[in-house]
């Protein structure tokens, strides 16, 4: 049996955190969440080596740091440095998704995401063709 995947979600909204923690964990994933950009790096510099985030779930406005300046910062760690992240956001200009690009994101979801899309574009960036196929069962019902 293989390991669960380790996502972290990086948002400091309660409900969004709680919201997205329902729809990844019920994928079958494990989820972990921090409050902001600063909270997320501490994580990381905590996490084991061998059990390192595999999915990195991250609004764009927090205090203290907010999601551009913890993907730049995620990207300048070697151990973590090609981890996937999904930028998920109520900035919805295309400047957003470019500076979330620029900053290292690997895609960038518009807030409120469907579940159906929020599950599909995590197992496509984990590479969980089950968890895929699963949700684009879903999403072709809805």
């Amino acid at each position: 049996m293989t390991t669960p995947r380790n996502i972290l979600i990086i948002d400091d909204a309660a409900t969004v955190r709680m919201y997205h923690r329902k729809i990844l964990s019920d994928a079958g994933w494990q989820v972990e969440e921090a409050i902001n950009g600063l909270e997320a790096l501490e994580k990381v510099a905590r996490q084991p080596l061998d059990a390192p985030f595999d999915l990195y779930v991250c609004d764009i406005n927090m205090p203290k740091m907010d999601g551009y300046s913890f993907v730049r910062e995620l990207r300048r760690l070697p151990q973590v440095r090609q981890t996937p992240v999904m930028m998920v956001s109520t900035e919805a200009q295309s400047q957003d998704a470019a500076t979330a690009y620029e900053a290292g994101a690997n895609t960038y979801l518009i807030k409120p995401a469907r579940p159906a899309e929020l599950v599909l574009t995590a197992a496509l960036l984990l590479g969980d063709l089950e968890a895929a196929t699963r949700a684009a069962a879903q999403g072709a019902g809805t």
